[in-house]
């Protein structure tokens, strides 16, 4: 496993922005999901309180069960994974947050009543076992080790407040034993979240790339730098981008066939990834054109990256000539670019200001650079 999946299994900072967003929608929509079953399962189960505990007290819990399916309704409102109003952390907070205050509440409760007969006491006992149920929950969601014991220790806490202050269905000591099983469920369960949160690892990294020149797909790269776009926009830090098409790669195909066209591509895109940063992009924007975005980087810094690119070289044509290109480059502060459209938009056309200026050159600002 490479250290950066790894960093990313532990910690929920080292995630890429691609997987963070693909996560949070996940997290969001299963959140939903499982409030609004609550919501409606939670009210249900009042008429057996009723039947099984004495009156008032199956009042009281009738109140608290409105009080949770009301809480629960709220949150599944606000988890709208089209638009989520809630990071996946806040969200799932919120869904352990409600049974959390139910079994607070509901123990003391159960310690003032005498519960009489045995089906009153096994029902009790079951409510005991709510930070159980809870804790086996955190199993559907691609959590990472540290959000898994974030979210686990409250409902530990609440467990051994309840044993402290004495409102447990049985002895202190068989407590304590509870309580070493919840904490190696929470182990357990939290090993599951990032299970998945690796599945999913892995089925982005293989959906989201091309395969021939391990850049980011189209379709996903868009989706990249609108994000990145937005930040830098609220940031208002720079943000530049290079447009690049390989300068005759048609007459590579034609001459050579298409294994060398491939070959050629190959090149290119290792020599791409050699100048980018970790929080560069790489993306293949068409057959020969690739697409690079540098966040918080001015037009300086692009130009300066490009000179190592060309330094290095973009790698031999089949016919042992060296491999050019046609670069444009474009800035969303110096440029006055409000969408990401605009800017690939601006680039796009100084790479056909490149090819038109003789190829194997750069422009940049409306400047021809030469390569």
């Amino acid at each position: 496993m490479p250290l950066c999946q790894l960093h990313g299994l532990l910690f929920p900072g080292e995630l890429s922005p691609l997987i963070q967003r693909r996560r949070a929608l996940l997290i969001v929509s299963r959140t939903r999901l499982v409030a609004s079953l609550f919501a409606v399962l939670t009210p249900l189960w009042i008429p057996v309180d009723l039947y099984v505990f004495p009156s008032r007290l199956a009042v009281f819990f009738a109140g608290l069960r409105i009080f949770a399916a009301l809480a629960f309704t709220t949150l599944a409102i606000i988890c709208r994974p089209d638009r989520p109003r809630l990071s996946p952390r806040w969200a799932l907070a919120g869904l352990l947050a409600v049974p959390v205050i139910f079994f607070l509440i509901s123990e003391p409760l159960l310690a003032g009543f005498d519960m009489g007969g045995q089906l009153a006491q096994v029902m009790a006992a079951g409510y005991a076992f709510l930070p159980f149920v809870m804790v086996a929950g955190l199993s559907m969601f691609p959590i990472t080790a540290v959000e898994g014991g974030m979210l686990s220790v409250p409902l530990l806490i609440a467990n051994l407040v309840v044993g402290f202050l004495g409102y447990r269905v049985m002895p202190f000591d068989s407590h304590l034993g509870a309580m070493w099983l919840l904490a190696l469920l929470s182990v357990v369960a939290t090993l599951a979240g990032m299970s998945q949160l690796h599945f999913m690892q892995q089925l982005i990294a293989q959906a989201s790339h091309d395969v021939l020149t391990k850049a980011y797909s189209r379709r996903v790269g868009e989706e990249l730098l609108e994000l990145q776009f937005h930040m830098s926009r609220r940031a208002g830090s720079p943000f530049s981008l290079i447009f690049l098409d390989i300068d005759d790669f048609k007459m590579i195909n034609d001459r050579f066939g298409h294994e060398e066209g491939d070959d050629a591509l190959r090149q290119v895109g290792s020599a791409l990834r050699h100048i980018l940063r970790r929080a560069d992009l790489l993306i293949r924007w068409g057959g020969e054109e690739f697409v690079v975005v540098m966040p918080d980087t001015g037009l300086q810094g692009a130009h300066s990256a490009l000179q190592r690119l060309l330094e290095a070289g973009l790698g031999q044509r089949p016919d042992g000539s060296r491999m050019t290109a046609s670069i444009g480059v474009a800035e969303r502060i110096t440029d006055a670019c409000l969408t990401w459209a605009d800017l690939v938009g601006k680039a796009d056309r100084r790479m056909y200001a490149a090819k038109q200026a003789g190829k194997g050159c750069i422009v940049l600002t409306g400047e021809t650079i030469a390569a």
